[in-house]
C-alpha cells in the first residue's frame, strides 16, 4: 500500500511515522510513504502556497495550483482524501474501505482551507475526525493513518486483539483488568478468575452491551441484537439500576 501526504509541514509527518506500528509497517515493507512538501510545488519565489480569498474576509487560503501539482506528481490511480471539518466522520467502515485501496493521498489543509475548485475537481472524498476545528489537517491525517495501519494484517503482532476492540461489532469494548488481583480494596470480578471460558465470554458480552447502553446508546440502534444479547443487556440494566 502506498500512502502519500501533501503538507506544508513535512517534518511533522516524518516525526510521526518514525514510531509505533506505522514505523513497523515501513520496516516490513507493508506500506510505502511519500511525503510531499507543498512548498516544493509553488511557482512563487518565496515558495508561498497561500493567498487571500476572493470576496474578502479573514484568514488565508491554500492555493489550487501547488496542491494540484503535488497530486499530479504521484501519478494516476491514487484515491485523493482531503482532511476537512466539513467531511464525513471517520468510522470503522471508512477505515475498512481505505485498507482495500492500493494507494491513497492525504491532503492536509491549513488556514481557512483550500480553493473550492480543487475539492470539486480533484478530491475523491472529504473526511473528518470530529465536529470541531483544529489548526491543520496533519494531525487529523495522523489519526486516520494510525487507525488504518493498525488494522493491516502483518503489522500488529496480535491482530485478534485489534479485531476485538471497541466499534468492531458496533459496540464498545468490555472492561479489562490486570494484576494485582486486589488493589485499594477493589477486586477483579470473580468470573474472570474461575477459568470458565463460556462464563467469561458471556460476562464480557454483557459488559460490552451494558457499557454501550450507558455511554453510547446511539450505537445500539445500528446493532442487530440476538436473543442472548437482549437477555444479557436486561441483566446488566437490572444489576446496575441502583448504582
Amino acid at each position: 500500500m502506498i500512502i502519500n501526504f501533501v503538507t506544508i509541514f513535512p517534518e511533522f509527518v516524518e516525526s510521526f511515522i518514525n514510531f509505533g506500528l506505522v514505523n513497523k509497517a515501513i520496516k516490513k515493507n507493508i506500506i510505502q510513504f511519500n511525503i510531499l512538501s507543498l512548498r516544493d510545488f509553488s511557482d512563487d519565489n518565496q515558495r508561498r502556497v497561500d493567498d487571500k480569498p476572493y470576496g474578502g474576509g479573514s484568514g488565508m487560503l491554500l492555493r489550487y495550483e501547488p496542491i494540484k501539482k503535488a497530486i499530479d506528481s504521484v501519478g494516476e490511480g491514487a484515491y485523493n482524501i482531503y482532511l476537512s471539518p466539513q467531511g464525513r466522520k471517520i468510522k470503522i467502515q471508512t477505515i475498512n474501505r481505505f485498507i482495500n485501496m492500493s494507494e491513497i493521498t492525504l491532503i492536509c489543509g491549513r488556514y481557512e482551507g483550500v480553493d473550492q475548485r480543487l475539492i470539486d475537481n480533484h478530491i475523491d472524498e472529504e473526511v473528518s475526525i470530529g465536529d470541531y476545528v483544529i489548526s491543520g489537517g496533519e494531525l487529523a491525517a495522523m489519526v486516520l493513518l494510525e487507525a488504518l495501519v493498525r488494522r493491516i494484517p502483518g503489522v500488529p503482532e496480535d491482530i485478534d486483539s485489534i479485531l476485538n476492540e471497541s466499534f468492531e461489532d458496533g459496540l464498545l469494548e468490555h472492561p479489562h483488568f490486570s494484576r494485582p488481583e486486589t488493589i485499594d480494596d477493589i477486586s477483579v470480578p470473580k468470573v474472570l478468575l474461575n477459568g470458565n471460558h463460556e462464563e467469561i465470554r458471556r460476562w464480557r458480552r454483557k459488559m460490552s452491551l451494558g457499557m454501550t447502553f450507558m455511554k453510547r446508546p446511539d450505537l445500539l440502534k445500528n446493532v442487530k441484537l440476538t436473543k442472548e444479547d437482549d437477555k444479557l443487556l436486561k441483566e446488566y440494566i437490572e444489576e446496575h439500576k441502583n448504582k
